[in-house]
């Protein structure tokens, strides 16, 4: 069997000389799907994520993407392999521009990025109308639109969202998840944190439920949500 084409394989690890938040974690995605990590408060969701971009120390285990072994590389080095991470907070340049954040997305270019960004106004037609706004003077969505753009700008071969929904309106999450969605219909494999269980799980391909910082329950966003456990514990019943 093939690895997947991202995988955080049974991660052990903590921050610094802090101890282990995560234990045997194992989190994937393949080539066009998009792969949800849940959980509770605490749980390790967002550490999980930050473990497969290098930001912490993964002491046990491996990270891989497209059958590479990436454990060992600085998050900047991830990105030119082409992991494209958007952080759930301070992810935009609030003083620049819409237009000015997405061309910074393309720090990593050295081709003609024009087509890239007529792709990102094309997915989010509302940045296309606020090109020339501060970026700061934008709605939650509307920012959270201008970070994974800035992302998409980068041309990663798998993107990663921690809580891209965190703090907007029902409305905007659903606006938000159809984007996701179209994304990840480009080829694009997409590993999301997620706090809104229910509807991440109802677009997901794969989901992992993390409770302090081990795997409970792995399986499609379907299983997931039909699995009377998973629904009492985590989902409200």
């Amino acid at each position: 069997m093939s690895d997947p084409f991202l995988i955080g394989d049974t991660m052990t690890g903590g921050y610094g000389k802090g101890p282990d938040i995560l234990h045997d974690c194992t989190v994937a995605v393949e080539r066009g799907e998009i792969a949800v990590i849940v959980g509770p408060n605490g749980a390790g969701k967002s550490t999980a994520m930050k473990a497969v971009f290098g930001m912490l120390d993964v002491r046990a285990g491996a990270v891989r993407l497209d059958g590479e072994d990436i454990t060992h590389l600085s998050p900047q080095d991830r990105v030119l392999k082409g992991m494209g991470f958007v952080p759930q907070n301070a992810n935009i340049f609030t003083s620049m521009t819409v237009e000015e954040n997405l061309e910074m997305g393309a720090f990593i270019r050295r081709d003609d990025f024009s087509g890239t960004m007529e792709q990102v106004y094309d997915l989010f037609p509302i940045l296309r109308e606020k090109r020339r706004q501060p970026a700061g003077e934008l709605s939650g969505g509307q920012r959270q639109q201008v970070a994974v753009g800035r992302a998409l700008m980068t041309e990663p071969k798998v993107l990663m969202l921690d809580e891209p929904t965190a703090g907007v309106s029902p409305i905007v999450m659903d606006e938000l998840f159809d984007r996701i969605i179209e994304v990840a219909r480009t080829g694009i494999p997409i590993l999301m944190v997620e706090q809104n269980a229910r509807q991440a799980l109802e677009i997901a391909d794969k989901g992992y439920v993390l409770v302090q910082g081990r795997n409970a329950h792995t399986g499609t966003g379907k299983e997931l949500l039909a699995d009377e456990e998973v629904r009492r514990s985590f989902l409200g019943g």
